[in-house]
This record gives structure tokens, sequence and C-alpha cells, in this order.
């Protein structure tokens, strides 16, 4: 009886010493490395911050956010950014934008990646397919292909006549024609009389010789392409378009809030929120490539009315009914 208490009190006091280890154990802080595109402020990361607080995560208790990139951070500079985060270990890498994704698909193989890509991340390489995206990556890509003819129609009932838009972009292969973008854009100018003049820049250089191109061919109206380079140097694009009179129509929100005329994108917001809910699953034990890679599901019309009169033009009333935000 004696031998069969001592050991019941060893247990009992061997499992009470083992419960605060256990409680240790049960509070691991997850730390969560983000890569964001060169954006200050960056709506997209409060987003993102909300979607984890409905999901129960709080900051410096059970999670902690490692964030890199922001306005004065050029695209070039993501490479080291993300090995930065690779050496911290972190347990996941949030990655906004086509060269954040890159970046952090470069710098590690092993560490779950939920991007937020503005591109089709299949024929990029960057996942094996969107139902079973393999690897250690998955999120959000807006691939929707009827995006960019639907900026083409809106730019077109802004500037009523309009007979040349101009498209800026950083792809080569874009310019030469090769992109489903392209045929999208070509078959929908086809559909509307209108002709297309393709300028590629990547920098201010690029982008003032583009404007003068521009101005040279008669261009009427600009289209903008995504681009983490564009966002970067935003404010130099709209002083041109404001300089020259170019109806400009871009590719987030983000453009036409700094002084541009109007912009069609998905809800970034959203998308964040749901970028959460990604970290959440792979935290959870979820293996990146088995969590299908999702589509946009909301878009927003934004139109600066402010603008719209300084560069003389009235804003039809249907456009301005469905528009998700106008600025005056």
């Amino acid at each position: 009886m004696r031998i069969a208490l001592v050991s019941l009190f060893i247990g009992v006091m061997l499992l009470a010493l083992s419960l605060p280890v256990m409680a240790q154990q049960s509070k691991k802080v997850s730390r969560i490395g983000v890569l964001t595109p060169a954006v200050v402020p960056a709506p997209w990361i409060d987003a993102f911050r909300q979607g984890l607080r409905e999901l129960g995560f709080v900051e410096g208790k059970n999670i902690i956010l490692e964030i890199r990139g922001g306005k004065t951070t050029k695209p070039d500079r993501f490479s080291d950014l993300a090995a930065e985060l690779v050496r911290l270990k972190v347990d996941i890498i949030v990655a906004g934008g086509t060269d954040a994704v890159h970046a952090v698909k470069e710098a590690t193989s092993t560490i779950p990646i939920v991007m937020r890509y503005d591109r089709d991340p299949i024929r990029s390489g960057v996942v094996a397919s969107l139902a079973r995206p393999g690897g250690n990556i998955t999120g959000l890509a807006s691939i929707t292909l009827d995006i960019s003819g639907k900026r083409f129609e809106l730019l077109a009932e802004a500037v009523p006549g309009v007979k040349r838009i101009a498209v800026l972009t950083w792809s080569q292969n874009f310019a030469a024609g090769k992109s489903t973008v392209y045929k999208e854009l070509e078959a929908v100018a086809r559909a509307l009389g209108v002709k297309l003049q393709v300028l590629v820049a990547l920098d201010p250089a690029t982008i003032d010789k583009a404007f003068l191109a521009m101005k040279t061919a008669h261009a009427q109206a600009l289209i903008v392409m995504p681009s983490s380079r564009y966002i970067q140097y935003r404010e130099h694009i709209i002083k041109h378009a404001t300089k020259n009179r170019v109806p400009t129509i871009y590719f987030q929100k983000i453009f036409v809030e700094n002084g541009g005329l109007m912009s069609y994108a998905p809800d970034f917001a959203d998308e964040f929120r749901r970028v959460a809910i990604y970290v959440d699953k792979i935290l959870k034990g979820a293996k990146p490539g088995d969590l299908p890679v999702e589509q946009p599901t909301k878009f927003e019309l934004v139109i600066n009315l402010k603008t719209a009169k300084g560069l003389g033009l009235k804003i039809p009333a249907h456009l301005l009914m469905g528009a998700h935000k106008v600025i005056e």
C-alpha cells in the first residue's frame, strides 16, 4: 500500500510539473513575415490584421508580424527583404504583389507562402494548378481575363469619341503582342474602333519617354497595367497624366486617391482578409500545396470627380451610379 501511495504521489507531482510546460507549448507565438508593395499607408496590411483578429489572433500574444517593404522600398530590394524574412525563420510568409511573390519564391522552398498575386500564377510558374498548387505556395491571384478589357471599356465610356488609347506596361511580351491580356485588349479595341499604342516603362526615365511618345502619337487616354514598380512611381505617373491632360485608368484605387482619374480593381481589403484565412489554416496544420488558389470575387470602380473636372471631362451618370467610391 505504501509503495502504491508513493507511486501515486510521484505521478501527481510529475503531472503538476508538466502542466506549466504544456501550457507554455500551447501558447506558442507564431511569427508571420509580410513582404508588402511600396505603399504607405498600406491599407491591405490593416485589412490583413483585421482578418487575423476575426480569427482570434492577437499581435504580441499569439502572433507576431514581421513586416518588410513600404514607400521607400524599390522592387529590386525585394530579394534582400525576402532573404531577411527567411533568416528570421518565420512560420509563414505573406507576399503582396507580383515582385514580392517572385522574391519569396526564390528565397525559400520550405517556408509556407501565402500570396496575393497580380497575374496568372500558372503561366508564371508560381504554382502547378489552381486546384492543387503543390509546393509551398498558395493564396489569391487576379487572373480574371476580362478585367483589362473592362478597364478599356470604362475608359472609353469616360472619354467619348476616343480614337487612340495608350497602354503603359513593364512587359516586353505584352509589347510584342504575345500575352493573353494584350489579345484581350486588342479585341476590345477592335470592337470599339479604337487604336492601341503600347509603351514599355520600368522607371521614371522611361515613364517620361512614354508620355512623350503618347503626346507625339496623339494618344487621348491611358491604361496603366498592374506593376509594383508603377505603385512605387505612382506620383510620377499621375503628375505626367495631369500635366499632359491624359485621362487614365489604373489598377488600384490608391492612384485615384492620390489624384488619378479612375480605377477598376479587385477589392484588395477583402482579398487580404481572405489571406488571413489561409494563414490560419496553415498554422493549424494544412499544407499550402493542398489549399486551392482563389480568384477575386469583389471589384471596385473608383472615380475622382475633381480630376475629371480638371481634365474637362463630364463622367457619364451611369458610371458615377455604378462607382463604389466617388472622390469630389
